[in-house]
């Protein structure tokens, strides 16, 4: 690898932009509506990366809450109004690009019209369009923590997996990036990580954690120079 990789994937929410605190913030009050108590706090460290169909699925099978289907429905509208006004950058993105030579892509599970809304608002659609991959195109049952959407980016970008670095703020988005055969960097940067976040990552397999995005282009470079793959 001492040539650099062939590809470096986003996620996007959490990573790009700060949008996971504001998922975790509308989801958890329909959540508490409905009889299930949560702070927007638990929702983030727990259901991170988790598709909100998901997190409904995993929440009637934990408390045995039977879940009107119209939540689903009603977080997306309520989620889009709130990141259409809300959203922020993730700071430092347009700086590391700049300084990371390798084709890139955006992986996500966020759906192609919202992550086309957030990327134009926060003004980095340019830097990765058209390469923006959402999984929720390839099929509702093939979303991270499945690999599926990490291979689609890779095949896309004819980019080897072994030979592909991505970065993953999520505990799902590192077990999916690890089951491609990829390497991770994780990432705490965003509004809502928590104490234990970066070693939640690290046990998911991301070799080494970042807070920072000016530290990427560092870190990408000392990880291509270091053959071993864990």
């Amino acid at each position: 690898m001492s040539n650099g990789f062939d590809l470096i994937i986003f996620d996007c929410d959490g990573v790009l932009v700060d949008s996971e605190i504001i998922a975790a913030d509308v989801e958890s009050k329909l959540l508490t509506d409905a009889g299930y108590p949560i702070s927007a706090e638990e929702m983030g460290e727990r259901f991170a990366g988790m598709t909100w169909h998901n997190i409904l699925f995993e929440v009637e099978r934990e408390a045995s809450i039977p879940l009107s289907a119209s939540l689903l429905d009603k977080s997306e509208k309520l989620l889009d109004l709130r990141l259409a006004n809300d959203v922020q950058a993730i700071s430092g993105v347009p700086l590391a690009l700049s300084r990371l030579p390798m084709p890139r892509c955006v992986c996500s599970n966020s759906s192609s019209a919202r992550l086309d809304m957030m990327l134009t608002k926060v003004g980095y659609l340019k830097l990765f369009a058209p390469h923006i991959y959402s999984a929720k195109d390839l099929g509702a049952d093939r979303v991270k923590p499945k690999p599926d959407i990490f291979l689609h980016g890779a095949e896309q970008m004819n980019a080897n997996p072994a030979n592909t670095i991505v970065v993953e703020d999520s505990v799902h988005g590192v077990q999916a990036a690890r089951a491609a055969g990829m390497r991770v960097i994780g990432f705490t940067g965003a509004s809502h990580t928590y104490p234990s976040h970066a070693d939640k990552l690290t046990d998911a397999g991301a070799e080494t954690v970042i807070a920072r995005m000016a530290d990427l282009p560092g870190i990408v470079m000392a990880l291509a120079e270091w053959d071993g793959v864990l």
